[in-house]
């Protein structure tokens, strides 16, 4: 958990932040021990910006890894507590991670706080059925 806490610190370094100057990292491990960064993206469009954890997870499977590599996500930005994904990323979260994933939001002063995706959204909806 601290090594990928760690990452997610040094993929925050690599935030493009010009207008909030708020850096966010994101570190997911893979099962194979490879680690895919992410990190926030600002355009001054606002809604053309990334967040870290969807940098990171579309990196992930633009590099064609799959949700069944994965096996753990990190998350830190300097806050008070433990950072807290939006509610975007939660959704695209609940997709593409796998529900036994442990997430560790975290701060640059290591606070850390490990939870699953249905703790962050348990009232999601899931992947769209076919009622034809």
């Amino acid at each position: 958990m601290n090594s990928l806490v760690k990452e997610a610190i040094k993929a925050r370094q690599k935030a493009y932040i010009p207008y909030s100057k708020f850096g966010v990292g994101a570190a997911i491990l893979l099962k194979d021990g490879t680690v895919i960064h992410g990190a926030n993206i600002e355009n001054v469009s606002y809604g053309l910006s990334n967040c870290a954890e969807r940098s990171a997870l579309f990196s992930l499977y633009s590099q064609g890894y799959q949700k069944s590599d994965i096996k753990a996500m990190a998350i830190t930005g300097h806050t008070k507590d433990p950072i807290s994904p939006c509610g975007a990323c939660r959704q695209v979260m609940k997709e593409l991670l796998p529900k036994e994933t442990p997430i560790y939001l975290s701060n640059i002063e290591g606070d850390v706080k490990e939870v699953t995706i249905d703790e962050l959204l348990p009232y999601s909806f899931d992947e769209i059925e076919d009622n034809e």
